[in-house]
């Protein structure tokens, strides 16, 4: 019988809970959240792996890719790109992500639905309109990214979740993000440096 491998964010490192197939996992919708590459294309298909080690089909992106072909290391995964400050070449990005699946996503600003909880994704370098999207109340999760540092609040109806950062400026160590949509649990894992 096969078994099925959790992460879990435990002490600034990644560990792996072994989990029977017996055991229910009901609800269990799994996304990957990361954010702020900087075109360290190590860190991202690091963080990729992760993904794919847990079955996870659909990877939010919250910019700051830096450059379109870094991209490639989503391949695979339905991706949601929301661009960043640093992202120059979003068109070259777009259809890159268009390529490699067409049902990827790209904007300043995504709005979606998965698992029947709403969504709205920016990078966050526009602080005004992170705000408000924040204090509408208006979605289940807020997702961004920009300052390169974790958070995961609930503000008011939303829960605010921002992965921190594989590449750029390092204030904590390198991290993405696993959300289980169905269940609420977020995980974050670390990349050890």
């Amino acid at each position: 019988m096969q078994n099925l491998y959790q992460l879990f964010y435990h002490s600034d490192s990644v560990s792996i809970m072994e989990r029977s197939e017996t055991e229910e996992i009901k609800g269990s919708m799994l996304i990957g959240i990361v954010s702020d590459t900087h075109n360290q294309r190590e860190n991202l298909a690091w963080a990729a792996e992760c993904f794919r080690a847990q079955s996870i089909l659909t990877v939010l992106h919250c910019g700051d890719v830096t450059h379109p072909e870094m991209l490639r290391a989503l391949a695979g995964f339905e991706v949601y790109l929301a661009f960043g400050n640093g992202d120059n070449a979003t068109g070259a990005m777009d259809a890159l992500l268009k390529r490699l699946n067409p049902a990827n996503q790209a904007a300043d600003q995504l709005t979606f639905f998965i698992a029947d909880k709403s969504f709205l994704m920016m990078h966050g370098d526009r602080r005004a309109g992170l705000s408000r999207a924040i204090l509408s109340g208006e979605y289940d999760y807020v997702i961004h990214g920009h300052t390169h540092r974790f958070r995961d609040e609930m503000v008011g109806n939303s829960r605010v979740i921002n992965p921190g950062a594989l590449g750029g400026v390092a204030y904590e160590p390198r991290s993405a993000a696993i959300l289980d949509v169905g269940l609420g649990v977020l995980s974050k894992i670390s990349l050890d440096e």
